[in-house]
């Protein structure tokens, strides 16, 4: 018994050694930040403080302290964020009571309590989003599609079904359709008695691919077949100058007048199509305005693939055409690993790697950027990422007029590279100011309208104070700013950021988490998310959980099962952003049924011990069974 006590004993000691050691690094932690401290704005006075304490925790690995911590059925600070040194001090008193041990006066700084943390998140929650519907704390966030500008009803609707924050993107529509948008709002609110915050997104530098050739479009002709691979139906392909298929087709193929005309029934058309395989179609009708063929095989055919007409004659012309143009395709250029893709400063249209007969390259595949100037600050090794991620690589060259990139991350098939997709350089330092021409013309409108205006690409101080000065120059009307933190960069500065955007009375994060995801690597984006979170519950400034939820349902109308789970995490922040689609007012109704049921078992980090009716559940026991 004496050896176990004096076990304990010494275990206290430790514990109160590192606490000790731990309250002296919080405590000195706001000295070191005075100058930022002193331009703050009120509201933030004690919450930039505590962000600052709660960063000096966590540079110190607190695992073996937790462990001990509850081992003596202690708190082990996993709950800290929102009142950090109060937590410590506490942890403190009791491990001094335990030691029987006198415990030491209070440190001359006061520190925020428990409830004193958890209300100051509210209350800059409230100011920041508006008050909270009754029975869900939670707000809901909205994108407007481009039809709500003409559809007062859609917004109505939205707003009754539990509509928080109505956001209109500025990189769509313009300011003749915001307005309209605006009104409908402001009518809304107004006939159903509730408050609605109005949230302006700026779109901010946009890093996407050029143009592609037109001529790129790629048509894939293929039959259906049954289980087995048995052709069951042809493939129905339309031929035609320049009229339109008088039913639905698999294909349309446009060919030259002459060529066609020569045309009958039964006419054995040859080929050799995109891959290279031989392949043949064969006339089944021909009407006015064009000819139907049929194939039996998977054909790919482009513009320039050349068509021979088993006909007899002496003159090529009348036998060969190549294809024009197919005017459902879409362009594109197929990457796989292994292949070399030429990211060009001008905006001529891309195209595809040229290749020989026996698949030897020739030149390969080009790209353009929207914006060239990104390749100046772009270095060789760096990896590049296109399509929200689906298509991945590495720099090689950088020149003059070009990037090499080396293809790494494609399907084994290879994925198709589209205009106007988005690019990232998560290893780049680019300096691309977060606020472009676009936005500075529409930062008048949004300065005299909007509640809540978002930075979009957030990356550094000097982009929250640039958004700041401008808005101070747009009026006395001052929206509260919005962080939207979609690089790893901007994730890498938040803290720096947090403490700029405190100058104003009210501010906020959005977790982007589309682009965060490619830029800090989709494993990574569930621990980054959490930083993101804690972070900010430390710093008491609400958090957007945004980018997807229930976007199948959105768009689809039926939801996946990760997307309810997705949905029910966003509890977590204080609000939850929804994208457009044609199905919105059915999202915004689970997502609000979801978000009042996770109410009653989580806040924060903290599980909510409700009363469960699955542990009344359990059957009697009826004692032991007869012997045998």
């Amino acid at each position: 018994m004496e050896q176990k006590v004096s076990h304990t004993e010494q275990d206290l000691d430790a514990v109160l050694r590192d606490l000790l050691d731990l309250q002296e690094d919080v405590l000195a932690a706001p000295a070191h930040s005075q100058g930022r401290l002193a331009k703050l704005h009120a509201n933030y006075r004690w919450s930039a403080r505590n962000l600052l304490q709660y960063l000096a925790l966590r540079r110190r690995d607190l695992r073996p302290l937790q462990h001990r911590l509850a081992c003596l059925g202690l708190s082990s600070l996993g709950r800290c964020e929102s009142h950090v040194l109060a937590t410590v001090e506490t942890a403190l008193h009791v491990v001094h009571r335990l030691a029987g041990r006198t415990t030491p006066a209070d440190p001359q700084e006061s520190s925020l309590d428990f409830a004193s943390g958890r209300r100051l998140l509210a209350d800059h929650t409230d100011a920041l989003l508006g008050p909270a519907t009754s029975g869900r704390g939670v707000r809901i966030m909205v994108t407007m599609p481009s039809e709500a500008a003409d559809d007062p009803l859609l917004i109505h609707k939205l707003l009754q079904q539990g509509m928080n924050c109505m956001r209109i993107n500025c990189a769509h529509d313009d300011p003749a359709a915001w307005s309209r948008m605006i009104e409908h709002l402001r009518r809304a609110e107004r006939a159903l008695n509730r408050s609605c915050r109005l949230v302006m997104d700026l779109a901010g530098p946009k890093l996407r691919t050029g143009p592609l050739d037109s001529q790129l479009a790629v048509a894939r002709i293929r039959p259906q077949r049954d289980a087995y691979g048995r052709v069951t139906s042809p493939a129905r392909v339309w031929l035609t100058a320049d009229a339109q298929p008088p039913v639905p087709a698999d294909a349309c193929l446009s060919v030259p007048r002459e060529w066609l005309a020569r045309l009958k029934r039964g006419t054995d058309i040859r080929l050799c199509d995109a891959r290279g395989a031989t392949r043949s179609l064969e006339v089944v009708e021909v009407i006015q305005g064009g000819c139907w063929a049929e194939a039996c095989k998977t054909i790919y055919v482009v513009p320039g693939t050349v068509l021979t007409s088993g006909q007899r004659t002496t003159k090529r012309k009348y036998r060969e055409a190549a294809v024009s143009a197919i005017p459902s395709g879409e362009p594109a250029i197929v990457l796989r690993r292994g292949d070399v893709l030429h990211v060009t400063r001008d905006q001529r249209p891309g195209r595809p790697a040229a290749v020989d007969a026996d698949g030897t390259v020739l030149t390969s595949a080009t790209i353009g950027c929207t914006l060239p100037e990104v390749s100046d600050d772009v270095r060789p090794g760096e990896t590049i990422w296109f399509d929200d991620g689906k298509i991945g690589g590495v720099v090689e060259v950088v020149e003059q007029q070009r990037m090499v990139v080396r293809i790494t991350h494609a399907r084994e098939q290879g994925d198709k590279l589209r205009g106007d997709k988005g690019i990232n350089l998560p290893e780049s330092r680019l300096r691309l100011p977060a606020l472009t021409s676009k936005d500075l013309e529409d930062l008048a409108f949004v300065a005299e309208h909007a509640d809540v205006v978002e930075l979009s690409f957030a990356n550094t101080i000097e982009d929250v104070e640039s958004l700041q000065d401008h808005l101070a120059r747009a009026g006395d009307r001052q929206p509260a700013i919005v962080l939207k933190i979609e690089t790893r960069r901007g994730f890498e500065n938040l803290p720096d950021m947090l403490l700029t955007a405190m100058r104003a009375p009210s501010c906020g994060v959005m977790i982007a988490r589309g682009d965060l995801a490619v830029e800090c690597g989709f494993e990574r984006l569930a621990e980054v998310q959490e930083e993101i979170l804690w972070l900010c519950e430390a710093a008491h400034v609400p958090v957007i959980w945004a980018t997807q939820v229930l976007e199948s349902l959105a768009k689809d109308g039926m939801p996946s099962r990760a997307e309810i789970t997705d949905a029910a995490m966003g509890d977590r922040a204080e609000c939850v952003m929804l994208n457009k689609g044609p199905h919105m007012l059915s999202a915004v109704r689970l997502l609000d049924d979801i978000l009042r049921r996770m109410q009653e078992h989580q806040t924060k980090k903290r599980a909510m011990l409700r009363e469960l009716r699955l542990a009344h559940t359990l059957s009697p026991d009826l004692g032991p069974g007869p012997i045998a």
